[in-house]
């Protein structure tokens, strides 16, 4: 990789502003899982609300971890289960310093290399590393996110704002 000064850090500078952005409602979101709900399931072939929330809160950190690498195994996905919902914040806070030290170390030219994805010896998919961060540690962190209020609106829970007003908080109200 070739220095910061070399090659400037604008790319990796705007996923990792976007990440902090993003940061402050997840966490809001991850504070509404209760002990009592980790179990709970919306349809038998769904994570639990506890396998969800764990995962979104583990997944800044693995994903950079994996975009470090100039190319990785597919990874085996395991659903673990928190033991308590006090340990989703915690998890999110070290996962998300664990991203922010591994992308901070990029520069422009390291997030434009070509990624690899592979299954064995077989190529899944060879894309820019910046495309991987953005699609996998962006966009699909939104998406579950997304899929977790829904459980939690399910359960009864208030959804604080997120791109906007819900139907319990309106910030322009």
């Amino acid at each position: 990789m070739q220095t910061t000064t070399e090659t400037g850090t604008a790319l990796i500078d705007s996923v990792l502003q976007e990440l902090e952005q993003e940061a402050h409602t997840t966490r809001r979101v991850l504070a509404l899982v209760r002990d009592e709900h980790l179990g709970w399931r919306p349809h038998p072939r769904s994570r639990t609300l506890g396998q969800l929330a764990l995962h979104i809160a583990q997944m800044s950190g693995g994903i950079a971890t994996i975009a470090a690498q100039p190319e990785a195994q597919a990874p085996q996905f395991i659903d673990p289960n928190p033991a308590s919902a006090a340990e989703l914040i915690p998890t999110f806070d070290s996962s998300l310093e664990k991203a922010r030290e591994l992308l901070g170390r990029m520069d422009d030219a390291a997030v434009m290399e070509t990624w690899r994805l592979k299954n064995g010896d077989r190529e899944l998919f060879a894309i820019p590393r910046i495309a991987f961060l953005r699609s996998i540690l962006l966009n699909h962190a939104y998406h579950h996110r997304g899929q977790l209020t829904v459980y939690l609106r399910m359960l009864g829970e208030r959804i604080p704002p997120i791109y906007g007003p819900t139907a319990d908080e309106n910030p322009f109200a």
